[in-house]
């Protein structure tokens, strides 16, 4: 793929794998900063009506009952599982790219003869991409889920005594099948990285025109706040799918499998539209600092691994 400067790509193995590496940084950077809010927003997603009045009461009370390293229940699977979804879905959405922008999705560069992969094609590349990483997803947040909502203080209080035996009593009760429930509600949530990787295109572009000005902004700088600005637009788009996705995952383990029109009815009827937001204040704080910090690690393992020259 041309990059921003025009220069074509080496097309060795080791040049495509260097995404997949990249995104193994950029996954352990988003599970440390962003769990805690993640943790308070399935709370808010999957708790009985009344249980909790907004994310500031969830948050003191989870601390006030369980201390503050309930935060990070169920954070193993995402510290090892992150490193592995976003490793497939950041070295996916590289060959993505690389394979759009050879097959139509590309434009010219202004004020060049070279060409990039356009706006639509970095939309496109981000939305397969998602979809291809529910794959690994799809356990990974099983997990977590089932060890988020365990409410009980004490580790031997819990059904749950930690991810491998959560694993164990899934694999039991449901079958090698059981730990990709909701894998449907899961691609579907994970294709709104169209928005996401959209959203970045557009502001890297756009903060290009503060180039040769007072305002300029350094490289770094643009990757930080273009990954942090997009996944506003990534989280309301997506929004209503986690909120469902979370929904089934939740359920007991002797509860019958449910579709993902059950549970946006259920939703509705229950809470109207805003029942589909639910959650959506803690998953905004966490989306910025989060996203950006992953966005910023992502690039600039990128850049330290000699792909630089292959930016879509």
């Amino acid at each position: 793929m041309p990059s921003e400067d025009g220069q074509k790509p080496s097309s060795n193995g080791a040049v495509r794998l260097v995404g997949a590496v990249a995104g193994m940084g950029s996954g352990l950077t988003k599970v440390a900063v962003g769990h805690g809010f993640d943790t308070i927003k399935t709370r808010l997603q999957c708790a009985a009506p009344g249980t909790y009045a907004g994310a500031i009461d969830c948050l003191v009370k989870t601390v006030r009952n369980e201390s503050v390293f309930a935060l990070y229940k169920g954070a193993t699977p995402p510290a090892v599982g992150w490193a592995a979804i976003d490793s497939l879905l950041l070295g996916s959405l590289h060959n993505y790219r690389l394979l759009l922008v050879k097959n139509g999705f590309s434009e010219p560069i202004p004020n060049s003869d070279k060409t990039r992969l356009s706006y639509l094609g970095h939309g496109i590349s981000g939305l397969m991409a998602g979809c291809t990483s529910a794959l690994v997803a799809t356990p990974v947040e099983l997990i977590k889920v089932k060890l988020q909502l365990q409410l009980q203080r004490s580790v031997a209080d819990r059904q749950f005594k930690g991810p491998i035996d959560a694993i164990r009593r899934i694999l039991r009760r449901q079958g090698v099948t059981g730990m990709w429930q909701g894998l449907p509600a899961s691609a579907l949530f994970r294709a709104n990285f169209f928005w996401m990787f959209l959203g970045i295109e557009v502001l890297m572009r756009s903060f290009v025109h503060f180039d040769g000005t007072p305002y300029e902004m350094r490289h770094g700088f643009k990757t930080f706040c273009s990954g942090g600005l997009a996944s506003f637009a990534y989280w309301f788009f997506a929004m209503p799918a986690d909120n469902i996705k979370n929904r089934i995952m939740s359920r007991d383990l002797n509860q019958p499998r449910i579709a993902i029109r059950e549970v946006a009815l259920h939703v509705y009827r229950t809470h109207g539209l805003r029942g589909f937001y639910s959650g959506f204040a803690p998953c905004v704080l966490r989306a910025f600092p989060a996203n950006a910090s992953a966005y910023f690690v992502y690039e600039g393992l990128m850049s330290g691994l000699g792909a630089e020259k292959i930016r879509a």
